[in-house]
């Protein structure tokens, strides 16, 4: 591979990159079109484990906005926080790329007054679809979380999280 090469290989990685993390941000910024936008308009592989496996983002999408967008007495009954780490990005074609992710994930339940602190792995296809890097498949797998309760003395305040809606 020639330098010209190798540096588009380097900024076409840098997309994907800037994908996944605009992903995770809608997941956090509970916003369900970006989160929709960052698959391929139709054929999906999505499997979330226990959220359930897909052949297209839709489904998926729809089981997002129930659940992140849900309020009970005005506030939002799940606070989520995604970081991903470790990416290991292949470019296999001028189109296509594989890529693994390690994500560390933490859940506060403002019902049952519970956080959720998980880890596990992606396992993501990506092509290029309308000039754009998005995800064609995106399975995770959990290594294991750890459910807690909070205690009385836990004051939760939302901030400025879904302001976008």
């Amino acid at each position: 591979m020639d330098l010209a090469q190798r540096i588009d290989a380097l900024e076409q990685i840098e997309e994907i990159k800037k994908l996944k993390y605009n992903y995770w941000r809608a997941c956090d910024a509970k916003d369900p079109v970006a989160f929709r936008n960052s698959f391929i308009k139709s054929g999906a592989s999505i499997d979330y484990g226990q959220l359930g496996a897909f052949d297209d983002a839709g489904p998926m999408a729809d089981i997002f906005t129930a659940v992140a967008l849900r309020k009970v007495d005005g506030h939002y009954a799940v606070l989520d926080m995604h970081h991903g780490l470790h990416p290991d990005i292949e470019i296999t074609s001028e189109t296509s790329a594989l890529g693994r992710w390690t994500l560390q994930f933490r859940q506060i339940d403002t019902v049952a007054r519970t956080q959720r602190l998980m880890t596990g792995e992606y396992d993501d296809a990506y092509v290029i679809e309308d000039g754009a890097w998005k995800m064609s498949r995106c399975h995770f797998t959990e290594t294991w979380s750890m459910t807690t309760p909070l205690s009385a003395e836990t004051v939760l305040a939302e901030g400025s999280v879904g302001s976008q809606e």
